[in-house]
């Protein structure tokens, strides 16, 4: 167990680096850019993503799995011959989406979001692709050969790049009213940042090849069919993935559009929505996300040796801490996400959705690892089809909900949170069947009511804004953990595993 927490506690830590340089970013774009920018560019980023996994096919992730397998096998020789295949397969996908993607721009930007200023942020993000593709490949490169640190470092720069950029030089670049325009730098500071960040992983990836050695580099071609055969089902859910959130700001603003809502106040609502209130709403992700990633091997060896008691001991660790994550993360934003907001992102609507994002919320926080025990437990294709059930019943519902005059962008706020519940539902069913995981909805029940306790009790002990905000928001936390420990949620174990993990370091 001691390997399983320390290597969730190095990840943990990357991970929380990486979200909170992005969470400042987002403030700090905000504050600069304004609503209206910070929407447009929202609005853009879906799209730059969908085609990004088009010109990638599941390659990165194919390439990690063939290098490890080399790696495992002793033939590091032909881990060079992986790379230029997988980057041979690259350049042809780039050569054939990249145009495409160009020339779908104008219909994408005037007729399927209505609003033509999403153009030019939509061009710069096309841009960028060739050089995130190649990112791609270092990062599936050195996931294959298990080095976390690089890549681990390249997301900090990149954070750290674009901060400096946003704070510098996009106040300089600013064009009064021209929102689009504004949107486009802010793109182009991606592009500059993305740029950066793969400088590093390739000086990183030959500094690495020059340590191994060039005697043993084997001249063999290495054939396109493994890796294909890995990228191309892989792909199927990543695409699938990031085509729901392409059309979700489509759906988004045709929907208001519909409901009687302007195009510059839809843009900049789903601006507020998607990169301020969500990014908030899932800043303590960090926690479940690493417990995710460790999960797999973790799981997959106790499945292996057919381990009982280790597999239920594993899934329930991190089942229960992603659930105590995510009620403290409810509490706090329920009562408090508003302001914090409001006060850290400086904006003048939408923060009230937060009371309502809050309770649904606490449900995606055991999403990621409810997805990986069942990927570890053979569901995987069962783990993919709940995510397709959720991704479909999100963007129905918020086309019928926020197409009512009377809902508008309510209704668009509760489809988000019905797409959640979803597929964190059909996860948690899924995982019942396995009678070996141990695995129930009682783990998740105790934690959620103490959420609602806290939110019930907290404001009749101590009002609600007598304090600092920040104080408040320590008041709630206190209240929550006082709960948790009277109904036996936080043990006298979890304290001693923590000391295990300090004295491990």
């Amino acid at each position: 167990m001691s390997t399983f927490i320390r290597g969730t506690a190095i990840l943990m830590i990357a991970v929380f680096m990486t979200k909170l340089l992005g969470f400042v970013y987002r403030i700090q774009f905000m504050r600069v850019a304004g609503e209206e920018a910070v929407g447009i560019y929202m609005t853009a980023f879906p799209a730059f993503i969908f085609f990004l996994s088009l010109v990638q096919l599941g390659v990165p992730i194919a390439v990690a799995k063939v290098i490890a397998e080399l790696k495992a096998k002793g033939d590091s020789a032909r881990l060079p011959a992986v790379m230029k295949t997988a980057t041979v397969i690259t350049i042809v996908t780039a050569i054939i989406f990249i145009p495409l993607s160009v020339l779908f721009v104008p219909f994408l930007s005037e007729t399927l979001l209505g609003n033509a200023a999403t153009s030019t942020a939509l061009y710069v993000g096309i841009a960028i692709i060739p050089i995130a593709a190649v990112g791609g490949l270092i990062r599936g490169y050195f996931q294959g050969i298990v080095r976390i640190e690089e890549t681990a470092w390249s997301q900090i720069i990149e954070q750290l790049f674009r901060i400096i950029l946003i704070t510098m030089l996009l106040p300089v670049l600013l064009v009064p009213d021209n929102s689009a325009m504004n949107a486009a730098y802010a793109m182009g500071i991606t592009l500059l940042a993305e740029g950066l960040s793969a400088v590093y992983l390739y000086f990183k990836y030959h500094q690495h090849k020059r340590k191994e050695g060039k005697t043993s580099v084997s001249k063999e071609r290495f054939p396109m069919e493994p890796i294909l055969s890995i990228a191309l089902p892989s792909s199927g859910s990543r695409l699938f993935g990031t085509f729901t959130w392409f059309l979700e700001p489509i759906i988004f603003l045709r929907a208001l559009s519909l409901a009687g809502v302007g195009a510059v106040a839809a843009t900049s609502l789903y601006g507020i929505i998607s990169g301020v209130l969500i990014p908030l709403l899932l800043f303590p992700a960090f926690i479940p996300y690493a417990l995710s990633v460790v999960l797999v091997p973790a799981v997959s060896g106790a499945v292996a040796t057919s381990n009982k008691k280790k597999l239920q001991e594993r899934i329930q660790l991190a089942l229960r801490l992603s659930a105590l994550t995510g009620a403290f993360a409810a509490a706090v934003f329920y009562i408090h996400g508003q302001d914090l907001a409001e006060k850290l992102f400086k904006i003048s609507e939408g923060g009230s959705y937060m009371s309502l994002l809050a309770p649904v919320f606490f449900f995606y926080y055991i999403q990621s690892p409810l997805y990986s025990i069942l990927q570890a437990t053979g569901d995987a294709k069962a783990g993919m089809m709940n995510s397709v059930y959720g991704g479909i019943a999100k963007l129905g519902v918020m086309f019928i909900l926020a197409s009512q005059a009377g809902l508008q962008v309510t209704g668009a706020v509760l489809a988000i949170g019905f797409g959640v519940l979803v597929t964190s539902f059909l996860h948690i069913a899924t995982l019942r069947k396995n009678k070996a995981a141990g695995a129930g909805f009682t783990m998740f029940a105790l934690p959620y009511v103490s959420f609602i306790m806290t939110a019930v009790i907290r404001p009749i002990f101590i009002p609600i804004n007598q304090f600092g905000l920040l104080t408040e928001c320590l008041i709630t936390t206190l209240f929550l953990l006082v709960i948790l420990i009277l109904f036996g949620q936080v043990k006298k174990n979890d304290i001693l595993m923590l000391r295990r993990l300090v004295k491990a370091y």
